[in-house]
């Protein structure tokens, strides 16, 4: 964790200094990379402190707040100082975590001390063959992968199928952001009841339940009415299961690591499960649909090619790492 936070604060004073976009890649993948897996480290270390489930799950709900809190403060860092202003964030960002690591690591030495080792979690571990974990693994590839496609496609669906404002997909997926939190709480403390198994098969029968409501939404109450689905299938995901895959594998930082790997594969997974979706009877083909042809559509994509052209004038590598930090990125 601490090696991350001081990669984090490299690579923030490297984009702050370069104005060359080979300089930039370079530095976002060989000190970027690294530096992106100070979460799962924190998730690990704190399985190795032997905290409960409940513990890390209400951690995954602050990180949470941190996802739907960030694009907006980074929003208006952007606006009122400008892009470089939001690399100074970043970097003031690292100096923080890098105290609050050293802070945590002197208090662990003291305790060790103190107390001797660290006392692994109460809840017991999961002895299951090498077969079921690789399977578990499959599973949670493929879960990860649907909701990455339900994010990824949520904009063409709700515009080409539906026919609606775009503002729908993302009010639908803000409304599943902020309830994600309160759903993750609430998840934690059921973990203390009920077994992790056990709170992942709800959070797939309401998966289930939320795509096959989708195939029949027809207005934008309904859209929003089913998001509270969508939501506790993604808490019971990136929740229960990252609790889950710690318990099935003793070794904290190898399971928190696979577990975050699940995402990452997920998310490729989702490109040809999308690609080979728009090509069935019901999926969606924007080239071939009656919109697709219609007046407004070829203005809007005439509209949007000029808009590129505008924008391609503009084709510094900052303007386009501080658009990228409103968006944000997936955790």
């Amino acid at each position: 964790m601490l090696a991350c936070g001081v990669l984090t604060l490299v690579l923030s004073l490297v984009l702050a200094g370069t104005s060359s976009l080979p300089v930039a890649v370079v530095a976002l993948v060989v000190v970027g990379g690294p530096a992106g897996v100070g979460s799962s480290m924190l998730y690990a270390h704190l399985r190795h402190s032997g905290a409960k489930p409940a513990d890390i799950v209400n951690t995954r709900a602050i990180v949470s707040v941190a996802w739907i809190a960030g694009p907006p403060v980074a929003t208006l860092i952007i606006g009122a100082f400008g892009n470089r202003a939001i690399l100074l964030a970043i970097g003031a960002i690292a100096v923080l975590v890098i105290a609050t690591t050293v802070v945590m690591i002197l208090q662990w030495s003291a305790a060790h001390d103190h107390d001797g080792p660290a006392q692994a979690a109460e809840d017991e571990h999961l002895a299951l063959r090498t077969r079921a974990v690789v399977l578990i693994v499959a599973a949670f590839i493929l879960l990860q992968a649907g909701n990455a496609t339900v994010m990824s496609i949520m904009t063409v669906f709700v515009t080409e199928t539906m026919r609606i404002d775009v503002i729908w997909a993302g009010i639908a997926l803000g409304v599943a952001a902020g309830l994600e939190i309160p759903v993750l709480v609430l998840i934690g403390r059921l973990s203390l009841r009920f077994s992790s198994l056990r709170l992942i098969v709800t959070g797939c029968l309401a998966g289930i339940a939320y795509y096959v409501a989708m195939a029949y939404v027809t207005g934008p109450v309904m859209l929003i009415a089913l998001q509270p689905l969508n939501a506790w299938c993604f808490a019971a995901i990136a929740g229960v299961g990252l609790t889950l895959f710690q318990q099935m594998i003793p070794r904290p930082g190898l399971s928190t690591g696979l577990y975050t790997n699940t995402r990452r594969i997920g998310a490729i997974v989702s490109g040809p499960i999308i690609a080979l979706g728009s090509k069935t009877a019901s999926g969606t083909l924007a080239s071939s649909s009656p919109a697709a042809s219609s007046p407004s559509s070829r203005w809007s994509s005439s509209q949007w090619r000029l808009d590129s052209g505008n924008r391609a004038q503009q084709p510094t590598w900052l303007t386009k790492f501080g658009t990228l930090a409103t968006a944000g990125t997936g955790a």
